[in-house]
Parts: C-alpha cells; structure tokens; sequence
C-alpha cells in the first residue's frame, strides 16, 4: 500500500498565520538549510521563504550569505537586493536544498 505524499504550505514571515504547529516545525527546519546544485555548487543559505499568502503557493527562496559565485551570476534579487532562488527550481530537501542549476540561470 502506498501512501500519498505529505504537501507542506510554509508561512515564515507572512501576515497572515494560518499555519500548523506540523508546518511551522518543518519551516523552522527549512531555514539554515544550505542550498546547493545537482553538480555540488554552494549557492548559500535558506533566509527566508517568499509565499503568496492566499495559495500558499511557495514561490522564492531568499538566499543568506550567498557565496562570491552565487553573487556572480545574474539572479533575481528583491528590493533590498537578496538573491532568490525559484521554488520551482528545488529538486530536494534533506540535510541540503538541492536546486536545478540550470533553471534558474
């Protein structure tokens, strides 16, 4: 028998709180989580989560101490000019945030 798979909608720094304590344990674990690539590229940190607060659709990852190759490449960044990282690009998370390179550069 299989199991269907567990989704997580993560709120971290939204205004709205309709998170349960399940999804904010497993947000809290998604924060200092290192982002890496397939090949092992280090791209820095998991910061923050951008979501949009009615889907609960994750949509960025805010990148914290990006390393001076992240910082080379020409990626998204948000006002206050941190890097993000497409959710859409997260391929898995386990002690690493693994990313597909090539779809966001």
């Amino acid at each position: 028998m299989t199991s269907s798979p567990t989704f997580h909608y993560i709120v971290l720094r939204g205004e709205f709180d309709m998170t349960t304590e399940e999804e904010k344990k497993f947000s809290k674990q998604l924060l200092g989580k290192t982002v890496v690539s397939k090949t092992g590229k280090r791209f820095g940190e998991v910061g923050d989560i951008i979501f949009e607060t009615r889907s609960g659709e994750l949509i960025h990852l805010v990148l914290a101490n990006p390393t001076s190759y992240t910082e080379k490449l020409e990626l998204e960044k948000d006002k206050t000019g941190s890097i993000l990282i497409p959710f859409s690009a997260v391929i898995a998370i386990g002690d690493f945030m693994v990313v597909a390179e090539e779809d966001i550069i």
